[in-house]
């Protein structure tokens, strides 16, 4: 199965409207949760992971470099510089992430998946891009996600097992089920090694499992997203998280091509966009 595929911006914006469009009617089962239709989005609460009450939970600030998101307050606003005690992190990871926090610290722009103009993966999908909406499709086959930050899309394919070789991918293969009438549960394995976890550039290998709950909280006004994460080559242990949506008024899914930031004032040819030298059909 082929997970993410490179198209051309406007191409991938109208294929996932045209998905959209196609299964927009909420299911015929009241045991299926209905994520909404193309005029029905979700915005993340923030940009962070949400750490579990208890138990390992994701990387977040170094105490002594506190992260500042964009603020009304007239804080100075800050890069991410990742707390690297955090036990779940093997040594290798450790010192890969030290050598990211000495660059922000001497001033670079950090990577992040959204600025770079490349796939989030898994988890990171789920802080990827700042105020731009996530969108859902369903039918009885597969529920598609439309991240509208450059077009994201998965694919969560319902009621079938894993691949017996799934070949790595940016986003992996995904399989998943209904559980509850409330809830989407999705698997995610054979993810390829690019991409960080989140956006304190924590890595991973291609061993990692993620399972994520789609869960519709608020009498449908929120969806709760919860997971785990297990990778034994870069994680001594297990790891849960969470992130919250608001259902969103911003309406129909629009383009928000990533390219064009080329030209911002604020770009960082540390870490450059990628660049289409030839067709790829």
């Amino acid at each position: 199965m082929t997970m993410f595929r490179a198209l051309p911006v406007t191409a991938t914006a109208a294929t996932a409207l045209a998905l959209l469009s196609g299964a927009s009617e909420a299911p015929n089962s009241d045991k299926i949760p209905f994520f909404g239709g193309p005029d029905t989005s979700w915005v993340k609460i923030g940009d962070n992971f949400i750490a579990p009450q208890s138990g390992p939970g994701p990387v977040t600030d170094d105490p002594a470099h506190p992260y500042q998101p964009n603020n009304d307050n007239g804080l100075q606003v800050t890069f991410r510089v990742a707390d690297l005690t955090n036990p779940i992190l093997k040594p290798w990871a450790v010192a890969q992430m030290k050598k990211s926090n000495d660059e922000v610290l001497a001033g670079h722009q950090p990577f992040r998946a959204r600025t770079s103009c490349v796939p989030g993966g898994v988890p990171g999908y789920l802080i990827y891009g700042r105020l731009e909406p996530l969108y859902f499709a369903q039918d009885g086959k597969e529920v598609l996600m439309m991240n509208q930050a450059d077009e994201q899309i998965r694919h969560v394919y319902l009621n079938v097992p894993h691949s017996a070789h799934p070949k790595l991918s940016w986003y992996g293969e995904s399989v998943g089920h209904y559980e509850g009438g409330d809830t989407l549960v999705v698997d995610t394995i054979a993810q390829n090694d690019k991409t960080f976890v989140d956006d304190y550039r924590t890595p991973h290998t291609a061993q990692m499992h993620v399972v994520e709950r789609y869960q519709l909280t608020d009498g449908g006004k929120t969806l709760h997203v919860s997971f785990t994460v297990d990778d034994p080559g870069a994680y001594n242990t297990p790891w849960s998280a969470s992130q919250i949506y608001r259902r969103s008024n911003q309406g129909a899914f629009l383009e928000a091509p990533c390219a064009d930031n080329r030209g911002s004032p604020f770009y960082d040819s540390h870490h450059p966009i990628p660049e289409a030298r030839t067709p790829d059909f």
